[in-house]
């Protein structure tokens, strides 16, 4: 699983809602927001921490995607993961889909569009900020840049 990540100090409802925004910026809108501590709690009577999973789509970028190759969608919408750990830091995580596209479906367009959504998702994470963070970066490339938000949307 290849994922990109960041820690922050911060109130997990500021978190979420800095998030959201960012993947709005970027041209994403949240399609399914999961709230596992709830879900935990109501079907299991299991006390958990927070843990919501967001499911954002960016509806040109999985049109494209969905006509190029019928089967992508089983990767849609992209998953964003905020969670709170133990020692109060909450994390944010998002798929790598430049990474995460099957290698025998792949083909060039599909390539390009997997590395313009990878780079939305990741300037949405990078735009985060904190006192304290600590980014995870084995999954994308250090030289990606986040997206120029004064740049038109494609589509």
């Amino acid at each position: 699983m290849t994922y990109y990540s960041r820690k922050l100090k911060m109130p997990f409802g500021e978190v979420l809602a800095k998030v959201t925004a960012n993947l709005q910026q970027q041209g994403f809108g949240i399609v399914t927001t999961l709230d596992m501590k709830d879900i935990f709690k109501q079907k299991l009577g299991e006390d958990f921490r927070n843990y919501k999973i967001l499911g954002a789509c960016n509806p040109s970028f999985a049109f494209n995607a969905i006509s190029l190759e019928s089967h992508v969608g089983v990767m849609l919408p992209c998953n964003i993961v905020i969670q709170e750990h133990e020692n109060g830091e909450i994390e944010v995580s998002a798929i790598n889909p430049l990474e995460s596209i099957d290698k025998t479906m792949s083909t060039p367009n599909l390539v390009e569009l997997a590395d313009k959504v990878t780079k939305r998702l990741r300037g949405a994470i990078d735009d985060l900020r904190s006192d304290v963070s600590d980014v995870h970066v084995e999954a994308i490339p250090s030289d990606v840049k986040t997206v120029n938000m004064e740049a038109p949307m494609q589509g």
